[in-house]
């Protein structure tokens, strides 16, 4: 079975000479802010130091300004404008990456295709996240075949009622706000041909810069004079969610700077706002953890795959459900912050699993 990996490449020209591939260069970048030196970074990356100073230097004529700051028992550093570089790669790659390899997966089908006309495989339509991304990096180890289509979860439940994907994975808040979370997708859902796989318990709040600079600490702050918010697209479990806590809380969210903003993914939040764009966003806690961001918990949500009844039995859905409840994954599950290993794998019928007060 084929495997496609597909990664966001990117150049920058003034239009006057040759562009400069940045590929290399911020693998430099970031080997030279982790080591605070030229030489172990350029071993770190397989280059020789003299190629590596050349880079550097084509870099620096492009722009015309320094990419390294060299002090006495200081070592080397980046300048803020190759900090920028190196933020607005984590921007790209956190803001493309479904989309990749959404594309990845659908290459990887026409490919074994050629080789295999009948190649039965599990299609999956999910909103992008840390369980799920985990969860196919061990179904992808263990050679399952796999169709995968990242979707926003109200598009995701709607491509199962089409019969487009075998599981479809959308996110529900526990508490106050299941039921008018749930109301929207059980449209699409029918308890007596659906049912539900519990993936897991995550933690959904708001970022915030390190040491929280502008002192936001509930959703009133959101509509402070100055404040920029950024979003997640219409759509998304995420911003449902948000909105249905706003209105909650009487915030108009024509009062939020930002709030028409769209970053498809929970990384893409983070790394907008570490990067200086924004000041707070909504989303889940591993990505405020890895962008260094503080982290405001609000409401606890169930993770859940939609997936037909008679499906249930099917070996490939068989071989999921094992491989959600592995030792391995589940020790994975709890390893990401804000997320927890609870009901993994339990199978549920729609009515038990949305009660009004679970």
């Amino acid at each position: 079975m084929y495997k496609v990996h597909i990664n966001p490449h990117w150049e920058i020209s003034t239009g006057k000479q040759t562009p400069l591939d940045t590929a290399i260069l911020l693998r430099l970048l970031l080997a030279i802010q982790k080591t605070g030196s030229i030489s172990q970074a350029a071993r770190a990356v397989n280059l020789s130091y003299r190629y590596a100073w050349g880079l550097l230097r084509d870099g620096e004529q492009l722009f015309g300004d320094a990419l390294m700051r060299t002090g006495r028992g200081r070592g080397t550093t980046l300048t803020a404008l190759a900090e920028k570089l190196v933020w607005a790669d984590r921007r790209i790659s956190a803001r493309l990456s479904p989309l990749l390899e959404s594309l990845a997966s659908e290459l990887e089908g026409e490919l074994n295709k050629m080789v295999a006309d009948t190649l039965s495989k599990v299609r999956m339509s999910a909103s992008h996240g840390f369980a799920v991304a985990a969860l196919l990096a061990m179904m992808t180890e263990a050679h399952l075949p796999i169709e995968l289509n990242y979707r926003n979860s109200t598009d995701a439940v709607i491509a199962l009622a089409r019969r487009e994907c075998d599981l479809a994975g959308f996110h529900v808040p526990l508490g106050q706000f299941q039921t008018p979370a749930y109301a929207l997708y059980s449209r699409w859902l029918n308890p007596d041909t659906h049912c539900l796989i519990q993936l897991a318990i995550r933690t959904q709040g708001l970022f915030v810069a390190a040491g929280n600079p502008r002192q936001i600490h509930t959703l009133h702050d959101l509509a402070q004079p100055g404040v920029r918010f950024v979003n997640r697209q219409a759509g998304s479990g995420t911003r449902r969610l948000l909105e249905l806590m706003l209105a909650d809380a009487d915030v108009s969210t024509n009062d939020i700077n930002g709030f028409e903003s769209a970053e498809f993914t929970h990384s893409a939040v983070g790394a907008y706002i570490a990067s200086g764009m924004a000041d707070v966003g909504f989303g889940v806690q591993t990505a405020a953890d890895r962008f260094g961001l503080e982290f405001i918990p609000m409401v606890r949500e169930r993770y859940f795959f939609a997936l037909p009844i008679a499906a249930i039995h099917e070996p490939l859905v068989q071989a999921v459900l094992d491989i959600m409840k592995t030792p391995a994954y589940l020790a994975t599950l709890n390893a990401l912050p804000g997320y927890e290993a609870s009901g993994t794998g339990q199978i549920l019928r729609l009515d038990e699993a949305f009660t009004e007060n679970p």
